[in-house]
């Protein structure tokens, strides 16, 4: 009974202090994210010009956004893109990480250290050098190089995540399949899969979004066809329009869609 009006204080303290530390979190989030509520706030301004405050509501923005034929295009080229970028890291990266996981070989620590390498690398350096190999092997420029290139650069964050997580994953679930008779195939579907799911689907996420918004690696890379990132570059030399504000907004609410359904799904792997 006598120390209880001695950690009182100390309770104070300590919660006053996780208060005081996350108020600053918060207030250093909602700075951060000032530029994102401008651009929101701009696409629905009904002038063009980008000034304070706003003269007016309007979606006029959004429904000529659905009539540039350039700009849609080039949001399908990103898609595709990403897309495909996004599928060929995984393909490539999962049984890299596997590999590294399983097999044993002189310079494994080397090799895990150059997988980092174009994750490092600046995106000019990357695109330049891929530029120079398909023009020394006569492939022509299109999405496809473009895709190429992404997921070279990708490479690495697939390898990684998917690597982490097998690390952590105990060796006695498999072993203890193998002792029940399953084959190595059974033993991967039935025990490690279900286990680095999560790990391959935010791998995944996070391969598509960089990929989308990749501008260095497919400046070098791309032919006639233009991604989004590339549209907006080529945009903004003329100025910052609504209708760019207007694509920033769509693609910071899909953002948002892709955050919620990675953590419903983890939510329900983990339930499981």
């Amino acid at each position: 009974m006598a120390q209880s009006p001695n950690r009182a204080p100390g309770l104070v303290s300590r919660y006053g202090a996780d208060t005081a530390f996350m108020t600053f979190v918060a207030a250093l989030m909602a700075f951060l994210y000032i530029p994102i509520w401008v651009l929101i706030a701009f696409s629905f301004n009904d002038s063009r010009s980008l000034t304070w405050p706003l003269s007016g509501f309007t979606l006029d923005w959004y429904v000529k956004l659905a009539s540039n034929g350039d700009l849609l295009a080039a949001i399908r080229n990103s898609f595709y893109v990403a897309t495909g970028a996004t599928i060929l890291t995984l393909c490539v990266g999962v049984p890299a990480a596997l590999a590294l996981h399983k097999v044993s070989f002189p310079g494994k620590t080397v090799f895990r250290r150059l997988i980092l390498l174009p994750i490092t690398l600046p995106g000019i350096v990357t695109g330049i050098s891929m530029l120079n190999m398909f023009k020394l092997i006569g492939f022509p420029l299109s999405l496809e190089t473009v895709i190429l290139g992404h997921a070279t650069a990708l490479l690495g964050v697939v390898v990684t995540q998917v690597y982490a997580r097998l690390q952590r994953l105990p060796k006695s679930l498999e072993e203890a399949a193998f002792d029940l008779g399953a084959s190595p195939w059974r033993s991967f579907v039935d025990i490690t899969l279900p286990n680095i799911r999560t790990a391959i689907v935010g791998a995944g996420m996070l391969s598509f979004v960089l990929s989308f918004d990749e501008i260095p690696v497919t400046f070098f890379l791309t032919g006639r066809d233009n991604t989004l990132p590339m549209y907006i570059y080529s945009t903004l030399r003329r100025g910052v329009t609504p209708e760019i504000n207007a694509v920033g907004t769509i693609i910071v609410l899909l953002s948002l869609v892709l955050i919620v359904a990675s953590v419903v799904a983890t939510r329900e792997t983990k339930q499981k």
